[in-house]
This record gives structure tokens, C-alpha cells and sequence, in this order.
């Protein structure tokens, strides 16, 4: 469809749904750009956690509260 078969139609409608298209045409435009932000999300950086998680010496051992469940 061309730009101008679209405007002889809408050229053609009563004015409340002039309006309910101009809306539409904005739900699309925010659709469409919600989807293109997705694809611009930073890279992620390596070792940007460093430091920040340990793990204790201690990791492998049975926990004393659950004795009854290691059995």
C-alpha cells in the first residue's frame, strides 16, 4: 500500500477514528521502539564482579542443620 492510497483513506474517515488511528500509530511507533532498545543493551564487562563474591574454604561441608537429611 502507498502513502497515498493510505491517506485517501484516512482522509476519508470521520474524525474520532482519525484520532483512534493516530493513537495506533503511536502504540506501533512505541512497539517497535521498545523491540530496537533491546538491541542496543551494553555489553557485559568481564570481571566486573571481582572481589565481590567468596567462596569459603569451608563450601563442601555438610551443614549442621541438615544432618537428618544428608543420612
Amino acid at each position: 500500500m502507498t502513502d497515498i492510497q493510505l491517506y485517501t483513506k484516512l482522509s476519508s474517515l470521520p474524525m474520532h477514528l482519525k484520532e483512534e488511528v493516530s493513537d495506533f500509530i503511536d502504540f506501533l511507533k512505541f512497539k517497535t521502539s521498545k523491540k530496537t532498545e533491546k538491541h542496543k543493551r551494553k555489553k557485559r564487562v568481564p570481571d566486573k564482579a571481582r572481589g565481590l563474591i567468596e567462596i569459603r574454604d569451608n563450601f563442601d561441608d555438610p551443614i549442621d542443620g541438615f544432618n537428618d537429611y544428608v543420612k
